[in-house]
């Protein structure tokens, strides 16, 4: 049974879904009684690690010392945060930082700004009170990981760090292939089996013919709102939930390749247009791979806020070889509640590249038998 016509992946459904789960997570962790960073692999994040905050924030020191020589350091410092969890990258960032700088002797601490910016007011809620310690030095807001510039434009040019871990994997991506000397947008369109859904329209007291509507209707209002709107349906909230747990649990993409005209008539992100594709999707042989137009648009926006001694870091899921895309899955995929794509690591560069950013890969050094690799961008000298 379709939930939407055929389409993009940046325009399915699959990615209401995703929002859906960061604007409601609590409710899903209340029915799941547990908190979402608990279904990562070993139950945490691999970028909460002291190690790698002292590096991070040593290297820090180091260029501020130099600008203060010169009598060129801002009074004010500002380091940003996107993505923030539980908050306990930035407890770990802010006491490591309070530490450091008595031990150096310096006062940074008194002219540091840190924002933490996310999507999610539950997830920034709960951060907030993992920092309540370091009062007035902390700002949260609320930022579209994909235009960071619309919360955070004020730091245009100022921001000595941008730190971003685990976001850009679940932001909306296309896919694009380069097939026998074509290249294809890969279509895609939502659909419930057809017993699944009628599971569905049973628990909900419904046909299955109906069942796109009461979820359409969902996916919008969320669990609240939409127990309010139809409570024949949806008596509950937890009745809500547990209908968007089921029918996330059957969700599938069905596929089709359709051939794009000209790559100059594809949109990647806003300033981005699918010339920037040629070099990788000629390559080589046939290549079928992730354009990330969210993390795109993301990182783009991004590297506008950095001051020219400024550093974007991201710990994340990254392709650094764009022949992987020729040997291995990357997504998309469902984990836990949401969507999560692996990242064409090549284009980013590609992209840095020509405007003027130094971007390299390596591996998340602090833990062995990891996927997360880290990303860090800086201006060229």
């Amino acid at each position: 049974m379709p939930l939407e016509p055929w389409g993009p992946g940046t325009a399915s459904c699959i990615w209401r879904f995703n929002s859906l789960y960061w604007q409601a997570l609590s409710h899903w962790e209340q029915f799941t009684g547990r908190e979402y960073e608990r279904a990562l692999p070993g139950g945490t994040s691999d970028a909460r690690n002291t190690a790698a905050v002292r590096e991070l924030i040593l290297e820090l020191f180091k260029i501020w010392d130099d600008l203060d020589a010169r009598g060129a350091l801002p009074a004010e410092l500002y380091v940003v945060e996107l993505g923030v969890g539980n908050g306990g990258q930035a407890r770990a960032w802010l006491d490591e930082f309070v530490a450091l700088s008595r031990a150096h002797h310096r006062d940074y601490y008194r002219r540091l700004h840190y924002l933490m910016g996310d999507y999610s007011p539950h997830v920034l809620g709960r951060a907030r009170q993992a920092v309540a310690h370091h009062g007035e030095h902390v700002t949260s807001l609320v930022v579209d990981a994909t235009r960071p510039s619309e919360s955070l434009g004020f730091l245009r040019g100022k921001a000595f760090l941008v730190y971003i871990s685990n976001v850009y994997d679940n932001l909306p991506t296309d896919e694009v292939a380069h097939l026998g000397g074509r290249t294809y947008l890969n279509q895609v369109r939502a659909y419930l089996p057809r017993a699944a859904a009628g599971a569905l329209a049973e628990r909900v007291g419904a046909s299955p013919a109906e069942v796109p509507a009461v979820l359409g209707k969902l996916l919008k209002l969320g669990p609240e709102l939409a127990s309010e709107a139809m409570p024949v349906q949806l008596p509950t909230p937890e009745d809500a939930v547990e209908f968007w747990r089921q029918a996330w649990a059957e969700l599938r993409l069905a596929e089709r390749y359709v051939p794009i005209g000209g790559l100059d008539l594809y949109q990647v992100a806003p300033d981005v247009d699918g010339e920037m594709l040629r070099p990788l999707l000629e390559s080589g042989e046939d290549i079928r791979m992730h354009v990330n137009n969210g993390t795109v648009a993301s990182f783009v926006d991004t590297l506008r806020l950095l001051h020219p001694y400024g550093k974007l870091i991201s710990h994340d899921l990254f392709v650094t070889d764009v022949g992987a895309y020729r040997t291995a899955f990357k997504g998309p995929g469902k984990y836990e509640g949401s969507v999560v794509c692996w990242l064409n690591g090549p284009l980013l560069a590609h992209i840095g590249r020509r405007m003027g950013y130094d971007v390299q890969y390596a591996p998340f050094a602090h833990r062995t038998g990891t996927n997360i690799v880290t990303m860090t961008a800086q201006a060229r000298d």
